[in-house]
């Protein structure tokens, strides 16, 4: 049954993106980008909503965006698809950094494109810190909030990643505060898994963070501690209360 749900899942999923990439594609020289975003990311709601009722994945949201700090840079642990789905429209008008390659994708790929997105070049890492930089203030400018993912790729649960500077450096340079996010999406989310796991996905929205008289390294720091903090304290997202990497790490 739970291999049946999710494959129902993963159909509804992948169709609707076909549609949704096919939509975006449509309105993108129509439409202006403020009402643009709103439409291409009813996908992300609507994944959500049907996660929750092919696979039973629920959510618990602690905290609220103080909307007063936007523009801001959101930085958030990485662990699957799950936020960026969740973080692309909650946070919106957002600016995601991600790699270029995933652009390329049919239909996925452009309805990423119309969001503004910062795609960048990991086989050319230096060329990649400049137009993180540049892009990043100038969505910062914008109007869009920018959202980083410090770990830089997924990080499998149980494991913590080295987060880089770059989306501190863009808030201190900019001015714009921080908004730190810790998730525990991939325990009913897991990456490159068919399988979903019913359960509820806790999100943690931290207070805004001064950049004021900060510099990038501490405010990297603080960022880390707090996420890794945060999700220490997690109590099991999946409803059977399972979590077999920490057993996988105890043998």
């Amino acid at each position: 049954m739970l291999y049946l749900r999710s494959l129902i899942f993963v159909i509804g999923h992948n169709l609707t993106g076909v549609l949704a990439g096919l939509v975006a594609v449509i309105i993108w020289p129509l439409l202006p980008y403020s009402l643009r975003w709103k439409i291409v990311t009813l996908w992300n709601r609507f994944t959500l909503a049907w996660l929750r009722i092919c696979c039973g994945v629920k959510l618990n949201i602690v905290g609220e965006v103080d909307r007063s700090a936007y523009p801001c840079v959101v930085m958030a642990n990485h662990q699957s698809t799950w936020e960026t789905m969740f973080l692309q429209y909650y946070f919106g008008p957002v600016s995601t950094i991600l790699k270029k390659e995933l652009l390329r994708i049919p239909f996925f790929g452009w309805g990423l494109a119309s969001l503004r997105p910062i795609a960048i070049d990991r086989n050319n890492p230096i060329q990649a810190l400049k137009d993180v930089k540049s892009k990043g203030l100038l969505r910062l400018k914008q109007g869009n909030n920018l959202l980083v993912f410090p770990e830089g790729t997924r990080v499998p649960l149980g494991e913590k990643g080295n987060y880089a500077r770059s989306g501190a450096d863009i808030a201190c340079s900019a001015g714009v505060p921080v908004i730190p996010i810790a998730h525990n999406g991939a325990e009913c989310w897991p990456n490159k898994s068919l399988i979903k796991y019913p359960g509820t996905i806790t999100v943690v929205i931290g207070a805004p963070i001064s950049t004021e008289g900060r510099d990038r390294k501490e405010l990297t720091e603080s960022v880390k501690n707090w996420i890794e903090e945060q999700v220490a304290t997690f109590p099991p997202a999946r409803a059977d209360g399972l979590r077999p990497w920490l057993d996988e790490k105890s043998q």
